[in-house]
Parts: C-alpha cells; structure tokens; sequence
C-alpha cells in the first residue's frame, strides 16, 4: 500500500528544467519536486508521495485527511500495546 500526505506548498522554484517546492506537512517543511504537477504555485495543497507532489488537491480535501489522520493516532494511542 503506499501513502500520500497533504501538505501546502510556501515556495516554489524553477531550475529551468524542473520545478521544486518547499512544501508544509503540520510544523515540518521538506523540499517536493513538483514535476508531475508543474502548475503548482505557493497557497496550493498537494497530495507528497516519496519527494514527489503527485496531484493538488483543495484545502477542504486536505482538511478532511488531515482529520483522518489526526482520528488515526488518536485511536492508536488509545489502543492497548500488545506483546510482540
């Protein structure tokens, strides 16, 4: 299975013959290469899959993950630890 997380693009770059952006994931920024979505421009949210912004998405969209996730480790915390 492989996992895509939201994150909001603060900067973007043109190296001539791609485009990197510095994109936003909570509190930590990691630098994306935006060459599957090059029209992507600083405010937009886009969907990060191993350094690689693969799609934008809308800032409800993100939201909505956003909460998913946070539901996510919530209940993870709740959980009993099992032995392994």
């Amino acid at each position: 299975m492989c996992l895509a997380i939201p994150g909001k693009v603060v900067e973007a770059t043109d190296l001539g013959f791609s485009r990197i952006a510095k994109v936003q994931f909570g509190g930590i920024t990691r630098q994306v290469s935006l060459d599957f979505v090059p029209e992507t421009q600083p405010g937009d949210y886009v969907l990060v899959h191993v350094g690689f912004a693969i799609s934008r998405i809308s800032p409800e969209e993100a939201e909505r993950t956003y909460e998913l996730l946070r539901q996510i480790q919530e209940a993870d915390e709740l959980a009993p630890e099992e032995p392994l």
